[in-house]
């Protein structure tokens, strides 16, 4: 969405700050409370009690750091050390800050996985027009019946739900938040076996977001959410494989739509299996499609509950974990990546829980997510079987791309309890470039007659 467009329509929301429609997804008063008592996302902006979250001062400095030729960034933490290490050893005296899935990694690999804690900085930041954005979102943006779909979303585009009032609505503001617009990025996953081996799947992917797609129609841009194109790079045997994905605002009215370009076969086809527990790629049956991202799509087969907030050890500021000095193999260790390398903070998190509508299909019966209040991103998962064992813990390395003001990850993992493995994705240590943000993007390059040439090996 351009800045002027952004403008604009503040203009409007002091209309709207006023008016106080019933149908608002909060009142006037309470919108008021963005960038106040609140931070502009709706995070408190306040620390806690004995000074361990400091408060929210406006997010890490766009030249925090250095920012080398190929994009990387320099840690601006690089002198800091441990307060403390959590290992199996001393777990008990820190369960309290620690979730279910945390502490089943410790039970799961007593020898060898720990959490390095450092002290807590609230990094995140977006630039001011997408503070903008929220501010309209929340006295606009309303849910659908049933929760699926988003009412007046169009003229924000981001954080739905500022200050939220459910579950649903807390979700919604992980699929709707800012990832810095249009971006190109190679990437890097791995599933490494049991005894730590593994292999390389390399991806070269773009996204392209409704705001900044100027050829978009305005029928096509209405209910869309963002336009994302993955096409494998390695290995050889996958080599040329694209996959096209189409998400939308309401992906029950209109369903998510994926296409797939087999290299091998030379022929474009629907992918509707790229969604819910479909399989993901080249994920060796470890992840789903909509674990991609912590979590992703339509969220109309769980009930939704808000658990509600607490103090959480979580992985936050890891640029020693994105540095391209540390090498893939540094990383990918057997049963889980390299713990010697990540950086947990105790930070506030909204707690959500999913279950499994009666009569819905999914292989996860029970989900648990704990998303950052100041980004709105999942930092922990824990997804549980339809026997109500726990499975899978997730986690997402969060990292603040100060240069360009976007909370994004050094990595995601996805780690199975039960099979001694995981996967590991978006990694960009050792690629040509780091994310490359603010690039261009036409509706033409997302559609399926494009995917042919997009697969040429």
């Amino acid at each position: 969405m351009t800045t002027r467009k952004i403008m604009l329509q503040c203009g409007a929301l002091a209309l709207s700050l006023l008016a106080a429609n019933v149908m608002a997804a909060v009142s006037a008063e309470q919108a008021a409370k963005l960038g106040t008592s609140l931070t502009p996302l709706g995070g408190e902006k306040v620390g806690n009690a004995d000074g361990s979250i400091p408060a929210w001062t406006g997010g890490l400095a766009k030249n925090a750091a250095a920012v080398d030729a190929k994009g990387f960034l320099a840690d601006p933490f690089a002198g800091e050390k441990p307060l403390f290490t959590i290992t199996a050893k001393n777990l008990e005296q820190y369960k309290a800050k620690l979730s279910e899935g945390q502490l089943a990694m410790f039970e799961r690999y007593p020898d060898s996985y720990s959490m390095p804690v450092y002290a807590s900085h609230r990094t995140a930041a977006v630039p001011e027009q997408v503070y903008q954005a929220a501010k309209i979102s929340a006295v606009k943006t309303t849910l659908m019946e049933g929760g699926n779909g988003l009412k007046d979303f169009t003229d924000s585009r981001y954080y739905a739900f500022p200050i939220p009032k459910d579950g649903l609505e807390v979700v919604w503001n992980h699929i709707t938040r800012y990832r810095g617009g249009n971006l190109h990025r190679q990437t890097a996953q791995a599933t490494p076996q049991t005894n730590g081996s593994y292999t390389l799947v390399s991806f070269d992917e773009t996204v392209g977001v409704p705001g900044e797609m100027p050829d978009l129609t305005p029928e096509k841009a209405a209910n869309a959410l963002l336009f994302f194109k993955q096409r494998v790079t390695a290995p050889a045997r996958l080599a040329g494989n694209v996959l096209l994905v189409h998400d939308s605002l309401d992906q029950v009215a209109e369903p998510r739509m994926a296409w797939i370009y087999n290299a091998g076969q030379r022929r474009v086809r629907r992918a509707p299996q790229v969604s819910y527990d479909g399989p993901g790629t080249a994920a060796d049956g470890l992840r789903t499609s909509d674990n991609l991202d912590m979590y992703n799509g339509a969220p109309n087969r769980y009930d939704w509950k808000l658990i509600g907030k607490r103090e959480l050890y979580i992985p936050y500021n890891n640029y020693r974990l994105a540095s391209p000095q540390v090498k893939y193999s540094d990383i990918l260790k057997a049963g889980h990546t390299n713990q010697e390398l990540a950086r947990y903070e105790l930070h506030r998190v909204w707690e959500v829980e999913a279950t499994l509508k009666s009569g819905e299909r999914n292989i996860y019966g029970k989900r648990r997510f704990f998303l950052d209040e100041d980004s709105w991103q999942i930092a922990v998962s824990e997804l549980y079987d339809g026997r109500g064992q726990l499975w899978r813990v997730g986690q997402s390395m969060l990292v603040q791309q100060y240069a360009v003001q976007t909370p994004v990850y050094a990595m995601e993992a996805l780690y199975d309890l039960i099979a001694g493995r995981y996967v590991a994705s978006a990694m960009t240590n050792e690629e040509k470039s780091a994310i490359q943000y603010g690039t261009k993007a036409s509706a033409i390059e997302y559609t399926p007659a494009a995917l042919r040439n997009a697969g040429v090996r």
